[in-house]
């Protein structure tokens, strides 16, 4: 093989920032291992490399159609680009598809090297063309013609003084003048008036000795008599733990679904297949058209005011304590999902719906404690009853999502495959389809998660380029079985 086959193609990426440089380079030395490299010179590369979602970087692009390319470009877009000459990969990158297009790209280089030399060589020939013509030419013969060397030689005349150095001259010393004092005075002295002498700058102790006097003053003027008695001694809250233990639906243990009981509890789209991949642009709903939207903006409200406010429907009023991450519902899970999946934009209800302060101490709430629930899990559940499978609609799902942290499954609703769609999530952004097909389940139960975590701002949408870039690494299985695996399968009763 020669040496052009088995060095690294160079690669420049124009208009990229830092991260996503350097997960290119991480990509290119493992999974493609060293194919290509990143260099920092535009100059030196062999192949020009654009991101055609990066604003910059798409300018750069639009201008570097219109001139004459002598490198080959390589193109990255989630969406799909064609144009003449130009080399595409779809985002995120796979190894097999960079592979391929690096391919493509060596040759592309050869041939643009190739037709670059010999335009070279032909503009040289050319160029030694003009000038033997130039050289020998009438005028230049005309001019050996005419010009004879008995001409008389220019005279030049006197030499320019660029610069002159004089010796300094001898001053005297200035005789002081006495003042009436008696004192020596200068020149110099004479010359200052009374008024231009600046007096002595103050210390920096004493001036921040006056501002404390200042601030001192006028905390005094200000105090008044009833302030410098004792304050009164508040009387400690105690909290009954009786109570507490009495919400019941608050502290419940999770409820686990598995596939089967999923239709069954959570319900599905009729007129919707979420699980074709041609119907997953329409598999998503607005929680706004829903009573979910109306739950979240008060709760929002309420943590950001800080006091208890009651939300009034056409259904069942809920209360909601902000300092507690509390609700009061006095109704069923079964009323709550059924509730749950009318569209309210179309309804006479959603008018009706308002939300209204209120004080905690006047409440009669009948010692009903295990009407309590906590905050984020009614709200986990209720997206899950209002989602059927679907995702919210600010998510779009051709972009990667991530998992700020691990959710409390102690406490919430657990959907079919939740702890291993949190495992994956965590790990790093991923796609919600790339999510489905690591773990080969159907993306419904991938969407109805992403919904409940969504709702609770535990699931957000990954805007960093770098995180859209390159595909995440497939997920494999470990070859032993730890401790954990083991107990389980004991008491599963499965041989090991």
């Amino acid at each position: 093989m020669t040496e052009n086959n088995t060095r690294p193609l160079k690669l420049a990426l124009h208009a990229m920032d830092a991260r996503v440089v350097k997960t290119m380079m991480l990509f290119l030395q493992g999974p493609c291992k060293g194919a290509a490299i990143v260099v920092n010179i535009a100059k030196d590369a062999d192949v020009d490399v654009f991101d055609a979602d990066a604003p910059v970087s798409k300018k750069l692009l639009v201008q570097c159609l219109q001139e004459n390319r002598l490198k080959p470009v390589i193109v990255l877009s989630l969406q799909d680009f064609a144009h003449d000459g130009i080399l595409h990969i779809k985002k995120p990158v796979k190894t097999s598809d960079m592979l391929l297009v690096l391919n493509q790209a060596k040759t592309l280089a050869d041939e643009l090297s190739k037709k670059t030399t010999e335009l070279d060589k032909d503009a040289a020939t050319e160029a030694v063309e003009n000038d033997l013509i130039d050289l020998f030419n009438d005028e230049f013969f005309g001019y050996i013609a005419t010009t004879t060397w008995d001409d008389p030689v220019a005279k030049t005349g006197a030499a320019e003084i660029l610069r002159r150095v004089d010796t300094p001259q001898k001053q005297e010393p200035k005789t002081p003048v006495n003042d009436q004092d008696g004192h020596s005075k200068t020149p110099e002295d004479q010359m200052a008036t009374p008024a231009q002498v600046s007096p002595e700058p103050k210390p920096i102790a004493e001036i921040f000795e006056e501002q404390v006097d200042e601030t001192a003053e006028k905390q005094e003027s200000t105090t008044s008599v009833t302030d410098q008695d004792e304050p009164e001694k508040q009387e400690l809250k105690t909290f009954l733990i009786n109570q507490e233990r009495q919400k019941t639906s608050k502290h419940q243990t999770a409820m686990r679904l598995d596939e089967k009981g999923f239709h069954a509890y959570i319900g599905s789209i009729s007129d919707l297949d979420v699980n074709d991949p041609g119907q997953i642009i329409n598999a998503c709903y607005s929680p706004k058209d829903y009573f979910q939207g109306y739950v979240q903006s008060a709760f929002a409200a309420c943590r950001t005011k800080g006091r208890a406010l009651l939300l009034q429907s056409g259904w069942r009023p809920i209360t909601i304590f902000p300092y507690t991450e509390e609700i009061w519902l006095d109704a069923r899970d079964s009323e709550l999902s059924a509730f749950a999946g009318i569209k309210l934009k179309y309804k006479t209800i959603a008018p009706k719906i308002a939300i209204t302060p209120i004080d905690p101490k006047a409440m009669n709430l009948g010692g009903a404690l295990d009407k309590f629930q906590s905050m984020d899990a009614f709200l986990w559940k209720l997206a899950c009853w209002t989602s059927k499978g679907r995702y919210p609609q600010d998510i779009d799902y051709r972009h990667p999502i991530y998992l700020r942290s691990w959710p409390n499954f102690t406490r919430l609703l657990i959907t079919p495959h939740a702890l291993r769609i949190a495992a994956l999530l965590i790990q790093g952004p991923r796609t919600m389809i790339n999510v489905a097909e690591m773990l080969n389940i159907k993306p419904q139960y991938v969407f109805v998660f992403v919904s409940a975590a969504y709702s609770v701002s535990l699931v957000g949408q990954a805007r960093r380029l770098a995180d859209s870039l390159v595909q995440p690494p497939v997920v494999t299985p470990s070859k032993g079985q730890g401790l954990l695996g083991r107990i389980m399968s004991k008491l599963r009763g499965n041989k090991t």
